[in-house]
């Protein structure tokens, strides 16, 4: 398997970290870390030291609970950051619901829209589609403001599998090559504690339908009503999911703690092999 992302082509054999680089004032583990474009870049390059190939930028936090950012607000926050990770020869994604941002964002070097909202607002098929970004497709219950208010399913594993492969549908006959898209069943995004654990402890079901799969477990709310930790001491229990993701499929783990996550996969390959 290999995912297209612009002029990246990235075999799947191995699993592929992306690194998390928010440049939001109100995420809910590094919010207001990196405010301005010098130490989001420094960030995301020691994240790519580290092990991340790919580096999500998000301007916009999508944690519970949270409100919309305007466009312009947006904008500003990621574009002169993904045009300098760009220039720095990294693989850029851009983590936003926005048309407007998407396109800006590929046009500043970004190679990958990750959208939490699946590619549904207005134009934001047909802006990924004129592209040759990858896109990630994610699987959300409501809003981010409402995702938490009391989600209910009937089959939580049955019901993300086949929202998510009516988007890839979508996008595929929106003229996005298969080949371009990534799913992602949206850890935390409208789902308590027994969804989540249940998506995980199925996420076979979905890495088997055909398209890769990213996992974004990395210091969630899951981790902490496991663990008891708080978000500082999230990370042996982060990679520990993101270990348990990638026996069940996942073929890219979106992380905070890219060291960390690098060393474990590492030495889960040597002995796999």
């Amino acid at each position: 398997m290999e995912l297209h992302a612009g002029k990246f082509r990235f075999a799947l054999d191995s699993p592929l970290i992306m690194g998390i680089v928010n440049v939001t004032p109100d995420s809910f583990s590094d919010g207001g870390r990196y405010p301005d474009v010098e130490s989001a870049v420094e960030h995301g390059l020691k994240l790519r030291a580290e092990g991340a190939r790919l580096l999500d930028v998000g301007g916009e936090s999508t944690r519970p609970g949270s409100n919309p950012v305007a466009l312009d607000e947006e904008l500003h926050r990621v574009i002169d950051v993904i045009r300098a990770l760009a220039g720095h020869g990294a693989a850029v994604s851009i983590d936003t619901q926005k048309p407007e941002v998407m396109r800006a964002a590929v046009e500043a070097g970004a190679v990958m829209v990750n959208d939490v909202n699946a590619l549904r607002a207005e134009g934001a098929l047909a802006t990924v589609a004129a592209s040759d970004a990858a896109v990630c497709l994610m699987h959300m219950q409501g809003t981010p403001k409402t995702m938490q208010n009391d989600p209910v399913y009937k089959d939580v594993v049955a019901d993300v599998r086949h929202f998510l492969l009516e988007r890839a549908r979508a996008a595929i006959a929106a003229g996005i090559a298969k080949e371009r898209i990534v799913l992602d069943p949206g850890f935390g995004f409208g789902k308590t504690r027994v969804h989540n654990i249940a998506l995980l402890r199925h996420l076979d079901s979905l890495s088997h339908a055909g398209f890769p799969v990213l996992a974004g477990l990395s210091r969630k709310s899951l981790i902490a009503h496991i663990t008891g930790r708080s978000m500082e001491e999230r990370v042996f229990g982060s990679v520990a999911a993101a270990i348990i993701a990638v026996q069940k499929g996942a073929r890219l783990v979106r992380v905070h703690d890219v060291k960390a996550t690098r060393d474990a996969l590492a030495v889960w390959e040597a002995f796999r092999e």
